[in-house]
């Protein structure tokens, strides 16, 4: 479990006689580190590792075996460079936050897969599901044709989703009836403030400053569950695949900032604990792009952005060798990822610590979705108009998926609408913090302006939903067709869970996307909406395969019916 910084007051030496003032040593706050075994014939050397870290002065808090990551506490002064130079260590960087959210075991899959027969394939007993009252107004639900596909694939209970996120509030009424409690995880420990004393997550609220399970630390971790599996219980909405179980594997702090070590853990835990999908709706920081040696970069960054890459690569391919199928957002930085723009955000933790860095492509990568095995999903609106936000490109781009565009629909009255963006459930606890949900559950003329709906259940439990946009959004309507995909085609597993390689989901999910060309003319100019000129987009390939769209935009109803797939 990850241990806050542990932040030390400079305290005055007291003793009972005088010395001199030669005799006194300074103490030194204490900080945390990320430390990185090297690889070896047998695997990663954690224990080596660990002794280099009690040689180099430091304390080992915690350790991932299988990313051979290790947590140490040690005081700051020169204990990096003590660890980093022992032969049994990859990389070491001080332990800061390494992801934002987005602004706006199970045993590896049997090799002998059969191919599915053509057309439509035969549905698993008891497969379908009805649609909840809301669900006339999400739009993407339609769009990626869940509403058609549940006719004949709903989920499977045994197919198990993790969102890697700001948590799931499992009591929900949309959410509860498909969460697993018992299989969800919190990595993370809230931190009230960074080393220079700057507020982080603020003060804790549960004892220890871990939140319970079933807490979600911001709410967009809810909405993305929402939208993935909320359960087709004919009250307010129904996700994509609404029968498959969800599970919190959350990675992210109240303030939206990711650690390297809960991160990395999540992952591995997946792989370990036999879930079939991932959603990751954010990248990896402080650093937006992190880079192998970047000129603007001081030799310690430079170091500590090498670990966050090498662990975050070691953590990707041990759950992909587990079967666990990744679905990642593109990212909201309007950028083409093969031509990224000059990097002036980085690094966003501490707070005021940023600095301009030239960006090159070749040895600069922006987390998790430009790492191995991952499926990279970009967003569009209601019109299929890529969304201005989303980033874009052949090199990275896998499938596009609904993400809610507000300024979609430019010239017509549903320009500039709500509804254009997507609804899914909301944490009640965040709306409360936050003035949009008052002592009574009533929703304030501030959550009103923000697009909060309330909902009562028949048992006279409440729900909140929100309306959100951003490739947050987006790819959690992949991570449903990928959880449909598992549902409809895959094997029993260890556990008593369903497997699938990821690798045949992925296949599936690209090759039944509905195609979408580039548009005419292929570049598309943002300004009349309202935007600069950085929006301005150029769409590169053709309707099988292009830079705004990937292989298409994900299909639910054709995943289930007409996926022919070898292993």
């Amino acid at each position: 479990m990850r241990r806050p910084f542990a932040l030390a007051l400079a305290v005055p030496l007291s003793v009972a006689i005088a010395v001199p003032a030669t005799a006194a040593q300074p103490r030194l706050p204490v900080s945390e580190f990320s430390v990185l075994a090297r690889a070896g014939a047998g695997g990663y050397d954690v224990v080596a590792a660990g002794k280099a870290v009690r040689a180099a002065g430091g304390t080992v808090v915690a350790s991932n075996a299988a990313a051979g990551l290790i947590t140490a506490t040690a005081p700051a002064g020169g204990f990096l460079e003590r660890v980093s130079g022992d032969r049994a260590v990859f990389g070491a960087a001080t332990a800061k936050s390494i992801g934002t959210v987005p602004k706006s075991g199970k045993a590896v899959p049997k090799p002998d897969v059969v191919e599915a027969e053509p057309g439509r394939a035969a549905p698993r007993p008891g497969s379908s599901a009805g649609l909840d009252p809301l669900d006339d107004r999400l739009w993407g639900l339609r769009s990626v044709r869940s509403d058609l596909a549940r006719t004949v694939q709903p989920g499977d209970k045994r197919v198990k989703v993790g969102v890697i996120d700001s948590g799931i509030d499992g009591t929900h009424p949309d959410i509860a009836p498909n969460f697993d409690r018992a299989a969800s995880r919190n990595f993370t420990t809230d931190i009230v403030a960074d080393v220079n004393g700057v507020p982080v997550d603020g003060p804790c609220e549960y004892r220890g400053c871990v939140d319970p399970v079933d807490v979600d630390g911001s709410g967009h971790g809810t909405h993305l569950a929402g939208t993935i599996a909320a359960a087709a219980n004919g009250f307010g909405v129904s996700g994509v695949a609404p029968n498959v179980t969800l599970v919190n594997l959350r990675a992210a702090q109240d303030s939206g900032f990711y650690f390297l070590q809960p991160t990395v853990d999540a992952l591995t835990y997946a792989g370990d604990a036999g879930i079939d999908v991932v959603n990751m709706s954010f990248y990896i920081d402080p650093w937006l792009y992190n880079c192998a040696a970047n000129p603007a970069d001081s030799a310690a960054e430079q170091a500590e952005q090498r670990t966050v890459i090498e662990a975050t690569r070691r953590a990707l391919d041990y759950a992909h060798r587990k079967g666990v199928t990744m679905v990642v957002a593109l990212g909201n930085q309007h950028s083409d990822l093969a031509a990224p723009r000059p990097d002036t955000t980085s690094p966003g933790f501490p707070a005021n610590s940023t600095h301009p860095r030239t960006v090159d492509n070749a040895t600069c990568l922006t987390l998790p979705v430009e790492g191995p095995h991952t499926i990279g999903v970009a967003g569009f609106g209601p019109s299929q108009k890529k969304a201005d936000y989303s980033n874009y490109g052949v090199e990275r781009i896998s499938v596009s998926a609904p993400g809610g565009y507000k300024r979609d629909y430019f010239g017509t009255p549903w320009y500039d609408s709500r509804d254009n963006e997507i609804l899914s459930t909301y944490a009640r606890s965040v709306g409360v913090a936050a003035g949009y949900i008052d002592g009574a559950g009533d929703i304030t003329p501030a959550g009103a302006s923000v697009g909060i709906r309330k909902e009562t259940a028949a048992d006279g439990r409440a729900g909140y939903f929100r309306w959100l946009q951003g490739t947050s959004m987006a790819a959690p309507h992949a991570a449903g067709v990928a959880a449909l995909i598992v549902s409809q085609y895959g094997r029993p597993a260890g556990g008593g869970g369903l497997g699938l390689n990821p690798d045949v989901v992925q296949r599936i999910l690209e090759r039944t996307a509905s195609k979408i060309p580039c548009p005419v003319p292929r570049t598309v100019d943002y300004r009349k909406e309202g935007r600069d000129a950085s929006y301005t987009a150029t769409c590169v390939g053709d309707a099988a395969f292009n830079g705004f769209y990937g292989h298409g935009a994900v299909d639910a109803w054709a995943a289930v019916t007409h996926g022919r797939y070898r292993s």
